[in-house]
């Protein structure tokens, strides 16, 4: 599923979201209310190109005919891309194992008006390698409590990160991360940490002791949602043996 507009994943009391839509549609096309389970919870302004959401039904529509049928009841800003049967025992959120987010920053000298709700714009030169050589101390298991929001209801704020890559590309910089989890605006203040090392404002050995420190006064500042992106979600085996 990719949704491109600024309203949440969360389904709530008359608001626009991802949820309560795609619901809705499941209902017009197999007249059955369910309840649909994400594999994590998008904010306002945040992106999907990889969501995963999983929900049972009694429905005789062939799986490979769910997509299509969907996408002409849901709003264009939202798609469903694939669908497939799994396992009674399989939920979207309980079952992942990994997930990777892409923080996209545009950081040419004007930025954009096209892709203005699709990437934050900084001006300033950032350097990349010692935002490359920063990401590397995020690796591994730690606590990253300096690195939540408040509000967070994760009882605990222990989570491993597999991998973290910057790259650039013309005018765009990149950030992402894979790991077993992530904590409410965790990847958004990372990214925003690595900003200020690419400004100079931080060196990439302080990272260990900001982690250390589980003060969230000494990382960076949160990121804007708008460049933040959940790409991928990955699960062990999911596909039903009945």
């Amino acid at each position: 599923m990719m949704e491109k507009i600024s309203i949440g994943w969360q389904k709530q009391p008359n608001k626009l979201n991802i949820q309560g839509n795609i619901e809705q549609a499941i209902f017009q096309i197999t007249g059955e209310e369910v309840e649909l389970f994400a594999s994590g919870r998008t904010d306002a302004g945040v992106h999907a190109l990889g969501q995963v959401a999983n929900f049972k039904t009694n429905s005789q529509i062939p799986i490979e005919k769910i997509p299509i049928a969907l996408n002409t009841k849901l709003k264009k800003s939202i798609r469903i891309i694939q669908a497939e049967e799994v396992a009674k025992s399989f939920h979207s959120r309980l079952s992942c194992k990994r997930k990777t987010y892409r923080y996209v920053i545009n950081h040419s000298e004007n930025g954009t008006a096209i892709y203005r709700n699709l990437e934050t714009h900084i001006a300033e030169k950032l350097d990349i390698s010692k935002m490359q050589e920063a990401g590397q101390y995020f690796v591994g298991e730690h606590d990253f409590k300096a690195f939540k929001a408040s509000g967070t209801s994760s009882k605990s704020s222990v989570r491993t990160i597999y991998q973290v890559e910057v790259y650039q590309e013309k005018d765009r910089i990149y950030i992402e991360l894979t790991g077993n989890g992530f904590l409410y605006n965790m990847v958004r203040i990372i990214a925003g940490t690595l900003v200020e090392v690419g400004r100079g404002k931080l060196q990439p050995e302080q990272i260990p002791e900001i982690i250390a420190s589980k003060d969230r006064t000494r990382a960076g500042k949160t990121l804007p949602p708008q460049g933040l992106y959940l790409v991928k979600v990955e699960y062990g085996e999911t596909k039903s043996s009945e």
